[in-house]
């Protein structure tokens, strides 16, 4: 399996996807809640795909 560097703004929306989910199952963002955790597995998948697949 060969791998790449995802691009930065790849990163960062895994990132934020990730984060947005955090705080909405922490109830920061009370109307996010009901989403908290497929936002975490969308970011995590967004930055894994980004790994995978070059120039994504």
């Amino acid at each position: 399996m060969k791998l790449s560097e995802p691009q930065v703004v790849t990163f960062w929306i895994s990132v934020a996807l990730a984060l947005l989910g955090l705080l909405a199952s922490q109830g920061i963002i009370a109307g996010l809640a009901a989403y908290a955790f497929w936002l975490v597995v969308a970011g995590f998948v967004l930055l894994a795909l980004g790994n995978l697949l070059k120039g994504l």
